[in-house]
């Protein structure tokens, strides 16, 4: 299934990620993930991609357990920046041969001591996207970013680079991380004042340690509130506490957004059937599966 069928519906929409392993030791273990976060009966689930080779070996054979033996769509990530293009024209082979037709197309980090981009890399995603248009016949979507891509001096350019990647073919965005709904509001706003009218899915992040605080600002650079600040530093240091709170606020997360409209988010699940599963149970008379 294309999954414009879903995101261009009113229908309340709830996707999970999925992030493969690094030796093919540990395949099947994943392949019980998947077939534990299947169970949940999300409306999709994407896979991503290593951004040095490593994890990038094992995303078609995931997204493959997901469509083909679990049933559920499957949305595989496509990272570039570390690929060289021939790389890149045989994971679309790949792809194609287990009938797999979503593709979220990424530039991904660039990698530390190399020359970026070689003549054989694509230098932005759009390169890319419009290259994955050029050889097949996918839905694909790209990454948005609701406070400002990091390395784009304001939101305006980022928007006009967004622009770019729709332009070129992208036909939905999913958001990075951001734990303030209002800001995702004005970045919707924005980007529809840009022309940018494709479906928007709203990334989220379910904080559920700790630690995973500092490692998603160091990530993503978003913004913390003072809120959910307040449940850091109440319940930081008791992990069942801290684990139940996080749920919590990704649900109210969920709720508000689907309240005002956005009816198509994305759960960043980490692997984690368990958080996806709470999530989801909070909102059975929200989301019907």
């Amino acid at each position: 299934m294309r999954l414009t069928e879903l995101l261009q519906s009113e229908e309340v929409t709830i996707s999970c990620e999925l992030f493969p392993p690094k030796q093919g030791a540990q395949l099947a273990n994943y392949k019980k993930i998947v077939a534990d976060m299947a169970a949940l009966k999300p409306a999709y689930m994407s896979v991503t991609y290593g951004a040095t080779g490593g994890t990038s070996d094992y995303t078609v054979e995931l997204a493959n357990e997901v469509c083909n033996v679990n049933h559920i769509p499957a949305l595989a990530h496509l990272t570039c920046a570390s690929s060289t293009k021939e790389k890149v024209a045989s994971v679309i082979e790949e792809l194609k041969a287990n009938q797999i037709e979503n593709i979220l197309a990424l530039r991904g980090d660039i990698p530390s001591n190399a020359d970026f981009p070689l003549p054989n890399q694509y230098k932005h995603a759009s390169e890319l996207i419009a290259d994955i248009k050029a050889q097949g016949d996918f839905c694909i979507g790209g990454a948005c970013y609701p406070e400002g891509h990091p390395e784009a001096d304001t939101i305006f350019e980022d928007l006009t680079h967004l622009k770019e990647k729709v332009d070129a073919g992208c036909e939905f965005l999913t958001t990075q991380m951001f734990f303030d709904n209002n800001i995702l509001y004005n970045f919707m706003y924005k980007a529809l004042k840009k022309g940018i009218d494709v479906p928007i899915v709203a990334g989220i992040m379910p904080i559920t340690s700790k630690a995973q605080v500092k490692r998603s600002i160091s990530l993503s650079g978003c913004m913390i509130p003072t809120r959910f600040q307040a449940i850091v530093d109440r319940f930081g240091d008791n992990p069942a506490a801290m684990k139940q709170a996080g749920i919590a606020y990704a649900t109210d997360q969920i709720i508000d957004l689907i309240a005002n409209g956005v009816n198509h988010v994305h759960i960043y699940t980490m692997n984690k059937p368990d958080i996806a599963g709470a999530i989801l149970e909070n909102l059975s008379d929200i989301y019907v599966r």
